[in-house]
């Protein structure tokens, strides 16, 4: 007899080995039709997997995440399918599944164009409405290599050619179509209902320049068509929010070829970056930390110390002066050791708070660099704690409130917290990482937060919070982090002396609310749809006359509100009104204020707010309190 678990505790028998499909369909017809794979011990396995011992086992269908990605792997090769369908000659290399969904490479003889991607998606839901089976077979490794050779998909000989000559290989079969993969996929492919192919692109074979160009085509799939049409619903609005384009027409910044993965700030995104970088300054003085700063260049000894050298050095930029290797910062951390170095430092010193606007640079791949949120060259609001063992609890509290109110005044309400927990390749004792994770989790519940664990993705020397930002269209932005950190202390030789005269070891919180400034200022961009709050608005005034008679009025009011100190333009030329607010309006301001003779005489401003909503005719004082509030409460 084979006793099968079911989630619930309840069990099954059956009298011999038993498929997947086989039990969920003993567990009734609705199941059995919406099953797509099972999960044994962990594993997730294809409902033709036969069960041959006592097994605890999970039906997956298409509400569970793992069944979501056996739905993406699945439309993966469906797309391979039709792509061998219209063009035959086309050879298939690798297709996995990726946020949201999947892409597939393919060597051909001429570029796709968007109507072969019509034409291939057409052709997908056809194959799909043919409802045919997916049956999985297994080969040893050499037999696999000689059967792609003989149907031409080369690609695929060499991939199984690498794997080592005494292992099996598993191929999937739909219809006409075989293909290489672990698996697992759906039982047949009309459980694939709800996919698009989103665009294409170049990609080289096997990531190496020196290979072939391959054509790649991305795709998404989804459970159910609300999710789909969600999906493809939030992508338009997140086209419109691109801070590559909102950057452009609001002239904010811009990249350029003379300076890959660098951003060109032009004054009005210069004063948002200003805005940004002088609030969190404030933030550091009302909270007892000390801005330092240190220097770009560094001598590799340290990076080699730090383990830096040994673990990330081709992301690092580095140069050479009279024999001697340097490298430009990537982070700031070894930086602030060496200052808390200087003099002695007692218990009674500690907490000691170090903040740094320091400017890192890292190596990024030219193909991962995107506008301002992924650059060469950036700067951190970057600080470090260093502190007792006892005091990590309070520091944590102290800092997740801290987050909270820093992120409400830039707009974002919904933060998502996670603690990832010690991994297997460690240092430091059980005790301190049981100590460290606690405070983290108790720091957490102080602060009224749910939070999930991510076990083993702390880093080696110590657990960390993770604060991720959930945006205005439900994209999820991880921003913020508190680290604890045993080991660079060491590294590195720190030391304070202890209430009992001896020698002991700080503990190093790192920590970053924004984290790099260029992303954040891309991630408010995008957030408010370049639409920035009044108080970090690059202009948040534009004072309009109707004629020429008003031009002195304009002035005075151009200065009174500058005097206040708001950012102002003046717009006086001799244009008709409604296409001077129209271009103003574009530009996405808080306030424009148009003047006519009435306005003059009455010493007032017609107020329109940013969104075309008329405010009526006040008197300027009643607009300078008006705007004065919005600023002073961050609205």
């Amino acid at each position: 007899m084979i006793q099968i678990t079911l989630p619930d505790g309840s069990q099954r028998e059956f009298p011999g080995p038993v498929t997947v499909a086989e039990v969920a369909a003993s567990i009734g017809t609705g199941l059995a039709k919406a099953a797509l794979a099972g999960k044994i011990d962990g594993k997730v396995v294809d409902t033709s997997y036969q069960i041959t011992a006592n097994s605890p086992l999970s039906i997956i269908t298409a509400k569970d995440a793992d069944g979501l990605d056996v739905i993406r792997h699945s439309t993966a090769h469906l797309l391979a399918y039709a792509v061998k369908e219209l063009f035959p000659d086309a050879q298939v290399t690798i297709g996995p599944v990726i946020e949201n969904g999947f892409y597939y490479d393919f060597s051909y003889k001429r570029p796709f164009t968007p109507e072969d991607l019509t034409a291939i998606e057409k052709k997908m839901a056809e194959l799909a409405a043919r409802d045919e089976p997916v049956t999985r077979r297994v080969l040893p490794r050499d037999e696999a290599v000689a059967y792609f050779k003989s149907i031409g998909e080369h690609y695929k000989a060499e991939i199984i050619a690498s794997i080592p000559a005494n292992e099996d290989v598993s191929l999937y079969r739909e219809g006409q179509f075989e293909d290489l993969c672990r698996g697992p996929h759906v039982p047949s492919t009309g459980k694939l209902k709800f996919f698009k192919l989103m665009k294409l692109a170049g990609a080289y074979w096997r990531g190496d320049h020196n290979n072939e160009m391959l054509q790649r085509v991305y795709g998404t799939a989804w459970a159910t068509k609300d999710e789909l049409q969600q999906y493809l619903t939030m992508l338009e609005e997140a086209e419109k929010r691109d801070h590559r384009r909102l950057g452009r027409e609001l002239d904010l910044f811009h990249i350029d070829d003379h300076a890959p993965g660098l951003v060109f700030w032009h004054p009005k995104g210069w004063t948002v970056w200003q805005g940004v970088e002088q609030y969190m300054r404030q933030v550091y003085r009302d909270n007892g930390y000390q801005e330092v700063k240190g220097p770009q260049i560094i001598d590799k000894t340290l990076w080699e110390k730090t383990g830096h050298w040994d673990k990330y050095r081709e992301n690092m930029f580095v140069t050479e002066s009279e024999k001697r290797e340097y490298a430009l910062k990537p982070m700031n951390c070894p930086g602030h050791i060496l200052i808390f170095k200087q003099g002695i430092k007692s218990y009674r010193d500690l907490p000691l708070r170090y903040g740094e606007f320091g400017q890192c640079h890292r190596n990024e791949p030219s193909g991962g660099l995107h506008g301002i949120m992924r650059v060469r060259g950036f700067t951190q609001d970057d600080g470090h704690i260093f502190c007792t063992e006892d005091q990590i609890l309070e520091e944590c509290v102290n800092y997740t409130t801290l987050l909270q109110k820093v992120y409400t005044d830039f707009g974002f309400k919904n933060i998502i917290y996670k603690v990832a927990t010690r991994p297997e390749k460690r240092i430091g004792s059980d005790a301190v990482w049981d100590k460290a994770e606690h405070a983290l989790m108790e720091s957490l519940r102080a602060s009224g937060v749910e939070f999930e664990i991510a076990p083993g993705d702390g880093a080696f020397y110590g657990p960390k919070i993770e604060y991720t930002l959930k945006d205005a269209i439900g994209r999820q932005w991880q921003c913020g982090t508190m680290q604890v950190d045993f080991s660079m202390p060491e590294r590195l030789d720190a030391e304070y002396v202890g209430e009992d005269g001896a020698r002991h070891r700080p503990v190093m919180l790192h920590r970053a609310i924004v984290g790099s400034l260029e992303r954040f200022i891309g991630i408010l961009i995008e957030e408010h749809a370049g639409a920035l709050p009044t108080w970090l608005a690059p202009v948040q005034v534009s004072i309009l006359n109707i004629t020429d008679s008003q031009d002195a009025y304009c002035r005075e009011i151009a200065k009174t509100l500058t005097d206040q100190g708001l950012r102002v333009t003046l717009d006086l030329r001799n244009e008709k009104i409604t296409r001077k607010i129209r271009e103003h309006s574009m530009q996405k301001l808080p306030f424009i204020l148009v003047v006519g003779e009435k306005e003059k005489e009455a010493g007032a401003v017609a107020v329109r707010a940013r969104g075309n909503i008329d405010l009526g005719v006040m008197p300027l004082q009643d607009f300078q309190s008006r705007i004065a509030s919005d600023i002073a409460s961050k609205v």
